[in-house]
């Protein structure tokens, strides 16, 4: 009896454990379907919809655009890259440091930061003022273009050539407009700079920047619309402890005319042309043999006669001896001369070269 009684028991607890285990089998499934119901409907949270669209306050003001903001941001200005300014403008720092030591009687060290494509409107926004704004006409392009010189680099140009002391930093006054003296000093450092611009443009394509105004509010300085692109050009200029950066601004309408110049790789570069292929395409072309035919004359007939013809049918030419015929290249008229005989065969000396006299006419 005891044995029937453990066997009973324990086949009672098995049964309650299988029925547990499918009960917690069941709850798994049930709380997946809730987590996928969940997961599907969950809504975003504060953090995750600014990391989506790009405005990660966490970062503080330099932060890098993603998400949405930097899809949008990226399609702004898809311009074309230009590689021959990379050379142009590497020439220019070479030149504005000679011109501007020679300017400042100074070591002035350039150096190229980088050049980009922007909105007009979005530099013409982020000019800190007061600034000085030279606004320059490319003569050849009949187009403008834009410098703007930093404070700090003003300040240290009129420090350095009025015969300031070395080793102190210009002292920056903020909120004031600069003098006549200060503006003075600057246009001729500009004037400087826009002269090498044109000397380092000189080998692509000869061009002459002209000093058009000055302006200290960035409104009167429009050359262009808001949505227009342009190149901008950052050179950082430093004399010792002294020193500051110029913005080169140049509308891509203003390079339009040297556009096929500026998309080459490297300076000289010519497209759709090869001298070496040319001089051997002329060489094989005076070797070419080509076919003449001798036209006596020609005759317009019936096509019911043509069709009537038979053998021993003959056909009169309005031809006498004495009567010039047609050399022809298939049906391009090439000489006309008279027929004769040389050694024996019927040969045509040429009196007149109808393609000269088309070329004349």
């Amino acid at each position: 009896m005891s044995e029937e009684v453990d066997q009973e028991a324990m086949m009672a607890e098995w049964e309650a454990m299988a029925e547990a285990d499918e009960d917690e089998g069941s709850g798994d499934v049930d709380v997946d379907d809730d987590e996928s119901q969940g997961s599907s409907t969950r809504v975003l949270d504060q953090s995750e919809i600014d990391s989506l669209l790009g405005l990660d306050a966490s970062a503080g003001g330099d932060f890098n655009e993603s998400g949405i903001q930097a899809v949008l941001n990226s399609s702004l200005v898809s311009y074309e890259r230009l590689p021959m300014l990379d050379i142009v403008f590497d020439r220019l720092v070479r030149l504005m440091s000679t011109s501007l030591r020679n300017f400042t009687s100074d070591n002035v060290e350039v150096s190229l930061d980088e050049i980009t494509a922007v909105r007009f409107g979005d530099f013409i926004n982020s000019i800190p003022l007061p600034a000085m704004i030279c606004v320059f006409k490319a003569e050849e392009w009949d187009n403008y273009g834009l410098m703007t010189v930093d404070s700090s680099l003003i300040y240290s140009i009129v420090d350095v050539l009025l015969g300031g002391r070395r080793g102190t930093a210009p002292m920056r006054i903020e909120g004031r407009p600069y003098t006549t003296i200060e503006r003075n000093l600057v246009m001729r450092m500009m004037q400087v700079i826009l002269s090498d611009l044109s000397a380092a443009f000189d080998p692509l394509s000869p061009v002459s920047f002209r000093f058009e105004r000055l302006e200290t509010n960035p409104r009167f300085a429009f050359i262009a619309r808001d949505a227009n692109a342009a190149i901008l050009t950052k050179l950082r200029v430093d004399m010792e402890d002294r020193g500051g950066t110029v913005d080169l601004l140049i509308p891509y309408a203003t390079l339009e005319p040297v556009r096929e110049l500026l998309l080459q790789m490297f300076m000289g570069e010519k497209f759709g042309r090869d001298s070496i292929w040319e001089t051997h395409l002329t060489a094989e072309l005076w070797q070419t043999e080509m076919p003449i035919g001798a036209v006596l004359d020609e005759v317009e007939v019936k096509l019911t006669d043509v069709l009537n013809w038979k053998e021993g049918t003959q056909l009169s030419l309005n031809a006498v001896p004495d009567t010039e015929i047609d050399l022809r290249c298939g049906d391009v008229g090439m000489f006309r001369g008279h027929m004769g005989q040389r050694n024996g065969r019927i040969a045509v000396r040429v009196s007149r070269n109808l393609c000269g006299e088309e070329r004349q006419e």
